[in-house]
């Protein structure tokens, strides 16, 4: 990242589609040379802030501040920023080279400068030179994906946005991208601002990760932070799968979980709440052959387990739960399913949210 300077400060700013509030007093900044992903659910509000942030839309209220300049009025053309669509918006009858080269021959840039220009991205993008000459409705998924890049990168744009743009892509070269986008992050040095619904995505890329839910902004901070400190509820079940049980603090400074008919040690209380939500991640949770070996612990019976590679996954079903541990395999369960176990967790791993 850069010098933490903010490129970009955006300040309460607010969307509004007749009675419904898209974007509702968004405030933050981002750092030059940042990686910051805005993770959400459809609806939450983050391509209407994205848009507003490119100059596709105008901010009902609130400011875009992009080094240190107001640019609520200046059109998405006339600002140093880019957009990478999800449709990704190629030029079908169009070469691969005459699509990287759009936006410097709207310059006026001179054909043997565009070319080299082009040429210079496409190494950047790992694409072979021999597809400059390629129509770009004969290149892969994968390789389109790299001319979008490229043809953004060609503006030299201060700031690069993307709209969710590996989401119709398959698994694997999803995977393959999401590595890519981060070195070509980091050998440019721009600032990316992406937008994903996959909190998976924003984890492996980000520098810094914001939640947004029903217009609101409702939690930032870096993947280690969201993963390991969810602000909420919702924060925590974001995060793909944890074990979220529903408590009730008893006079003794415990939890009781009804569910479990089970008294649980949690972490010191924030706020003055008497009800909550434990949350523990699936690899903080361990078979016991003894309860005494952790703070908690729960018994049940092995529901199924499902080998993930380098992981094995394994439901339990315990009171009105399944609850779910993980174990790289070499750690793996020596049982089987029916199997009446004790898993448990200790206290350090857990963390306390409200609603």
């Amino acid at each position: 990242m850069g010098d933490g300077a903010p490129i970009l400060e955006i300040k309460g700013i607010t969307k509004q589609f007749g009675k419904l509030l898209a974007v509702n007093n968004v405030s933050l900044d981002i750092v030059d040379g940042e990686f910051f992903t805005i993770v959400g659910p459809s609806g939450s509000g983050k391509t209407t802030l994205l848009r507003m942030l490119a100059g596709l839309e105008k901010p009902s209220g609130g400011d875009v501040v992009l080094r240190g300049n107001v640019v609520n009025d200046v059109p998405a053309n006339k600002r140093p920023t880019c957009m990478v669509f999800q449709s990704l918006a190629l030029f079908n009858h169009r070469t691969v080279g005459q699509n990287i080269e759009f936006s410097l021959k709207m310059r006026g840039v001179s054909r043997a400068e565009r070319k080299v220009r082009a040429m210079e991205l496409m190494k950047t993008v790992r694409l072979p030179e021999d597809y400059y000459a390629k129509g770009v409705t004969k290149c892969s998924g994968g390789e389109r994906q790299r001319v979008a890049l490229a043809r953004a990168l060609a503006s030299d744009p201060d700031i690069m946005f993307f709209d969710e743009p590996l989401s119709a892509i398959d698994y694997q070269l999803r995977k393959h991208l999401e590595v890519e986008l981060k070195d070509l992050h980091r050998e440019t040095g721009k600032t990316f601002m992406y937008i994903t619904h996959s909190l998976e995505e924003a984890m492996v890329m980000s520098d810094r990760i914001g939640i947004m839910q029903a217009g609101h902004l409702i939690q930032v901070g870096t993947p280690d932070e969201i993963y390991s400190r969810p602000l909420n509820k919702f924060v925590s079940e974001f995060m793909g799968e944890v074990n979220t049980l529903g408590v009730k603090r008893s006079a003794d400074g415990k939890f009781e979980c009804a569910e479990l008919s089970a008294q649980l040690a949690g972490p010191a209380q924030a706020g003055n709440s008497d009800t909550g939500y434990l949350v523990i991640r699936p690899e903080s949770m361990r078979f016991l052959s003894d309860p005494s070996e952790a703070d908690n612990h729960v018994k049940g019976s092995l529901f199924n387990e499902y080998a993930m590679g380098s992981r094995v996954q394994y439901h339990v079903r315990a009171g009105g739960y399944m609850l779910v541990v993980e174990k790289l395999r070499e750690q793996a369960y020596q049982g089987k399913i029916d199997d009446d176990v004790i898993i448990g967790w200790d206290v350090k791993d857990s963390v306390l949210v409200s609603d």
